[in-house]
């Protein structure tokens, strides 16, 4: 988890990858989208495989230690 980071400087406080304005939420946005870690780093060179999947390692942590919240069906 060292590659995410929280900057008041970088992207409004969001967790980021390396301090990068690459927030962990674009990039859990594309692979949710369908997106394979490939494509994500064919697409935004300067991303590593393991920023990916410290974003995803964020994540997990973050859906244990919170509460979660239904969502409606649309």
């Amino acid at each position: 988890l060292d590659r995410i980071t929280v900057d008041p400087q970088v992207w409004h406080r969001a967790p980021t990858v390396r301090g990068l304005r690459y927030p962990v939420e674009m990039i859990l946005g594309l692979l949710a989208s369908g997106m394979t870690i490939a494509e994500v780093l064919a697409d935004y060179t300067d991303l590593e495989a393991d920023d990916v999947l410290a974003s995803l390692e964020y994540a997990a942590v973050v859906t244990r230690t919170c509460s979660s919240v239904p969502i409606s069906a649309a």
